[in-house]
């Protein structure tokens, strides 16, 4: 009798994926426990025998990382390869199943970083950040309602279509058309990332020169306007990418450093903060 994986199998497999991706995460294993996580509910329904089992989830100690919420489609892909393992199918072995996931976690992590991370995510936050002027607290609960829904129902049907796609998900996604989505999206998230930062890193210089009278006849934020708004907005953003991607300072040193020139930017009054005591 052909073996099929239950549903609610399924169901617990993709709850751990979803709850547990970054299961015991270190720089050594990446999500490989998570993964062993998501795939234990899998190989028992499959498999009675205890070695057989042992066996099936030894394929899946290999290092695995990619981008949790897309990368929900390796974990189905391979469920539906397990599936047909357990059924004796001479295509499917070890070396098949790791080198699909080896093959996919790259392209799905390019993937999900510039369409969740670089793109949902900072949409989200935008909208968030423009509900919460005035301190409202609906900013908060929209971002958090709005990015659970969609994390969960997303990653839901990623699983269960790679889960029904099994290899055939294979050549769409390394393919030319995988190839020229990836690139789309990393435009649009270039954009995306522009447009928040140009809204919500307002840089300026408190600088101006006044007259013996003390009118001011000079003031260099607005020099600097007139020649290309959000200028200084754009230096800092373009250093500290500099920073971080050129010369591989991590962000936590960038994050001080920019304390230290806000800092003394204050204090020789190229800053004003605005703050009263």
């Amino acid at each position: 009798m052909e073996k099929k994986i239950s549903k609610k199998a399924l169901s617990r497999s993709f709850h751990h994926w979803y709850y547990g991706n970054l299961t015991c995460f270190t720089q050594e294993h990446m999500q490989t426990f998570g993964y062993l996580a998501s795939m234990l509910p899998i190989v028992e329904d499959l498999y009675d025998n205890k070695e057989d089992q042992k066996r099936s989830m030894n394929t899946y100690t290999a290092f695995f990382n990619t981008e949790p919420q897309i990368g929900a489609l390796v974990v189905g892909i391979t469920a539906g390869l397990e599936e047909a393992r357990a059924n004796q199918s001479g295509e499917v072995d070890d070396e098949t199943i790791n080198g699909l996931r080896a093959g996919l976690m790259g392209p799905l992590a390019g993937i999900g970083d510039s369409l969740i991370v670089g793109t949902l995510i900072p949409i989200l936050l935008g909208v968030s950040m423009g509900l919460s002027s005035g301190g409202s607290p609906i900013g908060a609960i929209f971002y958090i309602v709005v990015w659970n829904l969609l994390a969960y129902f997303g990653m839901k049907f990623a699983y269960y279509k790679g889960y029904e796609l099994g290899g055939k998900a294979v050549e769409f996604l390394v393919g030319p058309v995988g190839n020229s989505l990836r690139k789309a999206i990393g435009c649009l998230g270039a954009m995306v990332i522009g447009a928040v930062a140009a809204s919500w890193v307002p840089i300026t210089t408190a600088i101006s020169l006044k007259n013996a009278s003390g009118k001011e006849y000079l003031n260099l934020q607005n020099q600097l306007d007139g020649v290309y708004p959000g200028l200084l907005t754009g230096v800092f953003i373009v250093f500290c990418w500099w920073l971080m991607a050129k010369k591989n300072v991590s962000p936590i040193k960038v994050m001080l450093l920019l304390v230290v020139i806000a800092f003394l930017g204050v204090l020789c009054g190229f800053f004003n903060p605005g703050l009263k005591y």
